[in-house]
């Protein structure tokens, strides 16, 4: 019996000790570093082939130096068994002009113990260039031997499940054709490749001339490893996939902050890196205010940009009425955790063009989003909108909450052809509001803002809001 107990004890305290160091940042950091450099090997390989990392966790592999800026996110859940999907809310179209002009892209993610390959380069990626093939082969019947197969790495994928994903496809090529989503035409058809630290030869590419697909290479940054953890002799854990999750050993850290500081955060002592890194974080937060956009808003081109989105870090301390390539007068809804109250300390009311209002993101206000900013921004927006200013609507993220905002407007004062219906002789016309028009007003704010992600949660707040009566919204 006391064997038994010292087994299970010896077993528990092996296990603390391995998550204990798979948490350690100074091990997360040296280990990311070290995949770092298998990433620039690939780079070098392929120099001419854009290299974009996947939201989030690729962020952390590529050199913002070499990366190509634009947002790209396949997710790992849409390609979990069973559960396999294209998703309409996250389908990456803004890549297909990059991958025509440059012939194909290098696409950088990974993943922690257990798999050679992320989901999200194993089969979600498959299943976008399988569904976007057929959707090419449906939408222009003259291209003749197009390949429909879905392609996926070999020992990652059973063929049971590559089947199963296989039925799926046609179903997903229509919904992708009735949506409201406008594909430009392939030239080839696009075709998935798998580079790993275990990869002895890289596939070499043909030339442009000769090419009989669209490559996009899919790279897992991360050795695997037993147990996902691997002593090393220069005194640090190498974590498997250690740029995954980092808001759980982060320290507030992000990809963004590490490549702005990594040689001082490499360069540190274990001990010390724990101080480096509050200080990093606390110097970001303090933010330089400026007097110009850091990125410019999104206009949705669907609505004659009547509706701008941004992100309220961008801002302008004090943001103009008038902006570049707009040309109406712009008012601002600023929804944000850092919102100052409408009122100034002597009490006077803030500029007629600018509603603040204060909301955390994430799932802790979603309520006071429901009840509060929703229906204030709307009663905003309705009076801007009629007096003929465009709306700038911007939140923390510039992907969450002001998307949900947006969403809203879009369906209230916007009509299925993206035509505004909020004139001064009318200002209480309301387009009648269903689940597939709502789809198609977040399709519109996707097809100009691909980096817009807004959560499960804001969605659903969005269609209560929207479909319920006031007294039946959640109280």
């Amino acid at each position: 019996m006391k064997l038994i107990y010292d087994l299970r004890e010896a077993n528990a305290q092996a296990l603390a000790y391995v998550r204990k160091e798979s948490l350690d940042i100074y091990n997360r950091l040296h280990s990311i570093a070290e995949d770092v450099h298998f990433i620039q090997q690939v780079h070098e390989a392929y120099p001419e082939v854009p290299i974009l990392p996947n939201l989030r966790c690729g962020a952390w592999y590529v050199d913002p130096s070499i990366a190509t800026d634009k947002p790209v996110y396949f997710k790992s859940t849409d390609g979990h068994f069973g559960n396999w999907n294209f998703n309409l809310r996250r389908p990456n179209l803004h890549l297909l002009p990059l991958i025509i002009a440059q012939n194909g892209i290098v696409l950088v993610d990974s993943t922690r113990a257990g798999k050679r390959i992320p989901d999200a380069l194993s089969k979600t990626v498959p299943t976008w260039c399988a569904v976007l093939n057929r959707a090419m082969a449906k939408a222009y019947p003259d291209k003749k031997g197009w390949d429909l197969n879905i392609y996926c790495p070999p020992g990652a994928v059973s063929e049971q499940e590559r089947s199963q994903i296989e039925a799926r496809l046609d179903g997903w090529a229509d919904a992708l054709l009735s949506s409201a989503y406008v594909l430009p035409e392939l030239p080839l058809p696009l075709r998935p490749l798998w580079i790993s630290p275990a990869t002895s030869v890289f596939p070499p590419l043909p030339p442009k001339n000769q090419m009989k697909y669209l490559p996009i290479v899919c790279i897992s940054a991360s050795k695997q490893v037993e147990d996902g953890l691997e002593r090393r002799t220069n005194g640090f854990s190498y974590v498997q996939g250690s740029g995954d999750d980092h808001e759980l050993w982060g320290m507030g850290l992000t990809p963004q902050l590490f490549w702005d500081n990594i040689d001082e955060l490499l360069n540190s002592d274990r001990d010390d890196l724990s101080s480096v890194v509050d200080d990093v974080v606390a110097k970001s937060k303090n933010r330089q205010l400026s007097n110009v956009w850091t990125n410019h808003p999104t206009a949705v081109s669907t609505v004659n940009n009547w509706l701008l989105i941004g992100a309220e870090p961008d801002m302008p301390s004090e943001p103009p009425i008038a902006l570049q390539d707009v040309a109406r007068p712009v008012s601002y809804v600023v929804i944000s955790a850092n919102t100052p109250p409408p009122e100034d300390a002597a009490g006077h009311p803030g500029p007629a063009h600018i509603l603040r209002l204060r909301m955390a993101e994430g799932k802790k206000d979603q309520l006071h989003f429901l009840q509060s900013v929703l229906p204030g921004s709307m009663r905003y927006i309705r009076r801007r909108l009629a007096r003929g200013d465009t709306v700038c609507v911007c939140c923390d993220s510039g992907k969450d909450a002001s998307v949900g905002v947006a969403l809203a407007a879009l369906q209230i004062f916007f009509d299925d052809q993206g035509d505004l219906l909020v004139t001064n002789d009318d200002p209480t016309t309301r387009a009648k509001p269903s689940k597939q028009s709502i789809k198609t007003r977040l399709q519109w704010i996707i097809s100009s803002r691909p980096q817009a992600n807004p959560s499960r949660v804001t969605l659903k707040r969005v269609n209560e809001f929207l479909l319920s009566p006031p007294s039946f919204r959640r109280q």
